[in-house]
């Protein structure tokens, strides 16, 4: 009898012992199934490129005389010399800044009392568009925040170029209208041969 209950208790825990040696349960695999991408369940964000190109390279005329920029918001700024019968220089000024091209034509308007009209054009120059306006007037000066207040130019033109880069870039020449009128065909070459950078 005793026998017999000691072969039980030993049949009995090795029973026992088989039952808690179980294998344990397999974790959940992290792998993503075939074929699936492995970044699908947790995208990282992307930064978003801006649309377009960011600014231009251009070929500035070889008589126009490079100055000293009177704002950090300007890139470049140009003297052009002026005209028989004119008394001052006309200059260009290259710069950066934000709003749209209709916003940004009827700020300059503005500069001219009475406000002046807008001549406009639209042009592509491989894949910048650009718009191109003519004012003519009396000029008031450029109403910058801080500027002071320039005396009135009377028969002064602006020729400007808004290029749509992010953000747009502009090429505002102001000055005696005859002298403006002289470099049109030099500010139209340097507009025509920009490439964006």
């Amino acid at each position: 009898m005793l026998r017999t209950t000691g072969l039980f208790t030993i049949l009995f825990a090795g029973a026992l012992g088989l039952s808690c040696a179980r294998a344990p349960e397999p974790e959940k695999s992290s792998v993503a199934p075939l074929g699936a991408s492995p970044h699908a369940a947790s995208p990282t964000p992307q930064k978003t490129a801006p649309e377009g190109p960011t600014d231009v390279a251009y070929d500035a005329p070889a008589n126009w005389q490079k100055a000293e920029n009177p704002s950090p918001m300007r890139k470049a700024t140009y003297k052009i010399p002026k005209a028989k019968g004119d008394t001052e220089d006309a200059e260009l000024s290259v710069s950066q800044a934000g709003g749209s091209v209709e916003m940004n034509l009827q700020r300059w308007a503005g500069q001219f009392a009475p406000k002046a009209e807008v001549k406009r054009t639209e042009k592509k120059v491989g894949d910048l568009k650009v718009t191109i306006a003519e004012l003519h007037g009396t000029f008031s000066g450029s109403g910058m925040p801080g500027a002071a207040a320039a005396s009135p130019k009377d028969k002064w033109e602006m020729l400007a170029a808004i290029v749509e880069t992010t953000p747009p870039t502009f090429f505002k020449m102001t000055g005696p209208e005859n002298t403006v009128n002289g470099a049109k065909a030099e500010f139209d070459k340097l507009i025509d041969g920009m490439r964006a950078k």
